[in-house]
């Protein structure tokens, strides 16, 4: 990567970050959604401010204002064309309607004001940059407070602080690159996915309501009959609240190599996704997107056969977002 091109990425990123923290001050004054009038056929495209179930906040590019979207079976949810594998799993595109991720939407208004979607479409790529450019905010975020503390400990030796300090820095910049690369190779990096993945549980207030585990045998995704139980109690639990979502987060137990333990992480995320789905008749949309996290996380050593079993396992959590009140 040429200086030009990193130079030229970087003022990219800085431009969507002054967009993102505009936007985001915008979305803390707003609190109201606008009613649109029944009957009434609209587009629109912005950012996803919020979801609740079947229903996400959209902040309008061109009004600024907030509009309620419903999802129903017959909305339409299309990928546009990109370069980055947001998600292996194409038949999912609807889980990964995603707090900070920007939509096009089409259709008519209800009665509540809420635009009916026909079809909602999305390209991942701006998204992909967008997290990217949130791990070189964390990584200067550090390097800034290291930077400080080398100063404070080092105060009657500021060449040696200075020193310290620019180390610091550069060790803010490599990390900003290691971001952008991130970015451009797409979300299957596990850091990068652990960035969405920390976006969606800070953006909004979700309430955990239940959280479980479910395990699997080794090179393997297939969900074991024995995990089936608890997680059809779980469906049954979520199906009782208003508005709720299911979060899904697969691992494994670092033993078949870094890229094979990534992909096997998300196939077993998705093999509980389409258990959701297919058995307990939970919709698509109401399960945030289905993530791999590789053999990050661990629960325990990966030094014993116990540790990697334990390790080699899905968590499942159902969430409720309260925070939302009435706008909704």
């Amino acid at each position: 990567m040429n200086v030009s091109r990193i130079s030229k990425l970087s003022a990219l990123l800085c431009a969507i970050a002054t967009v993102l923290i505009t936007s985001s001050a915008f979305g803390a004054i707003t609190s109201k959604t606008h009613q649109l009038t029944p009957g009434e056929k609209a587009q629109m495209s912005g950012p996803i401010v919020s979801r609740d179930g079947d229903l996400v906040r959209v902040r309008d590019k061109q009004s600024e204002e907030v509009v309620t979207i419903w999802i129903g079976d017959a909305t339409k949810i299309e990928r546009k064309n990109h370069k980055l594998p947001f998600y292996r799993h194409t038949d999912m595109d609807v889980t990964a309607l995603l707090p900070g991720l920007t939509i096009e939407a089409e259709g008519v208004a209800n009665a509540k004001g809420q635009l009916e979607a026909s079809k909602i479409s999305f390209t991942p790529d701006d998204f992909a940059i967008e997290v990217a450019q949130q791990q070189q905010v964390l990584a200067n975020k550090a390097a800034a407070r290291n930077a400080q503390s080398s100063a404070n400990q080092a105060a009657t030796a500021a060449g040696a602080a200075q020193s310290s300090a620019d180390q610091a820095q550069n060790s803010a910049d490599q990390a900003g690159l290691q971001a952008e690369a991130a970015g451009v190779v797409g979300l299957a990096d596990a850091t990068a996915i652990a960035a969405v993945d920390q976006r969606v549980s800070e953006l909004d207030d979700y309430t955990i309501e239940s959280e479980n585990d479910v395990f699997f045998d080794r090179d393997s995704a297939a969900l074991k009959e024995d995990a089936k139980p608890a997680l059809a109690d779980l469906a049954k639990l979520a199906k009782s609240f208003h508005g709720y979502l299911i979060e899904i987060a697969g691992y494994a137990s670092n033993s078949l190599g870094s890229k094979t333990d990534q992909k096997l992480s998300e196939e077993r995320a998705a093999a509980v996704a389409r258990y959701f789905y297919e058995v307990q008749n939970i919709p698509m949309r109401r399960i945030l997107i289905p993530l791999g996290y590789g053999s990050t996380h661990p629960l325990a050593s990966n030094a014993d056969a116990v540790g990697r079993e334990v390790n080699r396992r899905v968590d499942v959590k159902v969430l409720v977002n309260k925070s939302l009140g009435e706008g909704m």
